[in-house]
C-alpha cells in the first residue's frame, strides 16, 4: 500500500527481557477506580458504574527498565498531577466479553502514569466539556516495559505506590480497586470492540498531586514493574 505522506510511526511499549515490543492500538483509562481517590476527587466511593476516557496511542512514553526517563513539563498548564496506575495489555480482542472470560484477553501488565493537567481539567469539568487537553496531551502516559501473564499471572493484590523526590505520595493495594481488571475489561468491551494492542490504565490510588520541574518520580506495582521519570 502506498501512502500520500509518510506513515506515522507505530506506537509501542517494550517487553521486559525481550527485544520485541508490544504495538499500541488504543489507550483506555478507567476513572476513580479506588475508593479513597474517588473521595479525594469529590466523587462517591460507592460501586457506581465505571466511566472511561481515552488517550491517543502516541501519548505513551516508554521508559526503559532500570532507567529514569526525561519527561518534559507540558505547556498551557501550571498544575500537572501524577497518577500511578497498573496497565493491562490486551492480547485478544472481543466485544461483550463476559467477566469470567475477561482475563483470557489480557496479554500482560505494566506500570503507567496518567499525567494530568489538573487546572485545565477543573475548568473543563466546570464548563461541562470533554477532558482531552487535560488527559490526552503529548507523552501524558509514561509507561514501563510490559511483563506477560505467562511470567507473572494476573495480579489481584499487591502494593501500588509512587514517590516524588524520595517522599511517598501515593500508596494503595490492587485489592482496593472498585472494579477488578476482569470487570473493567468486560465493561469496556460493551462500549468498544477491543483489539490486540489496546491498553487499559486501571485507575490510581489516593494521594495524587502536583509535580514541578526537577522532580524525580519513582513508582511501581508489586510483582509487576517499576517506573521512574525526571520532570524537565
Amino acid at each position: 500500500m502506498a501512502f500520500v505522506i509518510s506513515a506515522p510511526r507505530q506506537a509501542t511499549v517494550p517487553v521486559a527481557g525481550r527485544s520485541d515490543e508490544f504495538p499500541v492500538r488504543r489507550v483506555y483509562c478507567i476513572g476513580r477506580n479506588y475508593a479513597a481517590h474517588a473521595r479525594e476527587m469529590g466523587g462517591s466511593p460507592d460501586r457506581e458504574p465505571p466511566f472511561f476516557f481515552c488517550k491517543p496511542a502516541d501519548a505513551v512514553y516508554p521508559v526503559i527498565s532500570g532507567e529514569t526517563g526525561d519527561w518534559r513539563y507540558p505547556g498551557m498548564t501550571k498544575d500537572v498531577h501524577h497518577e500511578i496506575e497498573m496497565v493491562a495489555a490486551i492480547g485478544r480482542g472481543g466485544r461483550n466479553i463476559v467477566v469470567d472470560a475477561a482475563l483470557d484477553h489480557v496479554w500482560g501488565y505494566g506500570v503507567g502514569l496518567d499525567m494530568t493537567r489538573r487546572d485545565l481539567q477543573a475548568e473543563l469539568k466546570a464548563q461541562g466539556r470533554s477532558w482531552e487537553v487535560a488527559k490526552a496531551f503529548d507523552h501524558s502516559a509514561p509507561m514501563s516495559a510490559l511483563r506477560p501473564v505467562s511470567e507473572i499471572g494476573h495480579p489481584t493484590a499487591g502494593a501500588i505506590w509512587l514517590d516524588v523526590n524520595g517522599e511517598r505520595r501515593q500508596t494503595g493495594d490492587l485489592s482496593d480497586m472498585i472494579w477488578s481488571v476482569a470487570e473493567a475489561v468486560a465493561e469496556l468491551s460493551r462500549y468498544f470492540l477491543l483489539a490486540p494492542g489496546d491498553l487499559l490504565m486501571t485507575g490510581t490510588p489516593s494521594g495524587v498531586g502536583p509535580v514541578k520541574k526537577g522532580d524525580v518520580l519513582v513508582g511501581g506495582v508489586e510483582g509487576v514493574a517499576e517506573l521512574s521519570i525526571k520532570v524537565l
